[in-house]
């Protein structure tokens, strides 16, 4: 593929991912990509992430995101779905 196919990718990450700085460290990644979409804490401990964009922009964020908090992460569910287009930006829901 040629890296230019516009995805959507919906990560949940297990482990002690709340309180740690999770979604503030993956905010700033997010600044280095061409990518929108969210990470948000879920109530049963887990933090949820949606990214789109170019397939080679998405799949760098989220390697790196897991690269850079990997001492946090006990597992992450992974889900490639159709391009949405619903997002102006990437950000922290609350």
């Amino acid at each position: 593929m040629d890296g230019n196919h516009l995805l959507r990718r919906e990560q949940t990450f297990q482990g002690h991912v709340q309180g740690v700085g999770f979604r503030y460290t993956t905010m700033r990644i997010s600044g280095r990509y061409a990518v929108t979409g969210y990470v948000q804490n879920m109530t049963d401990g887990s933090v949820s992430l949606v990214a789109e964009g170019e397939e080679s922009s998405v799949n760098g964020f989220l390697r790196e995101v897991a690269d850079r908090l990997a001492a946090y992460i006990r597992d992450i569910e992974d889900k490639a779905t159709d391009f949405q287009g619903e997002f102006d930006d990437f950000c922290i829901r609350h």
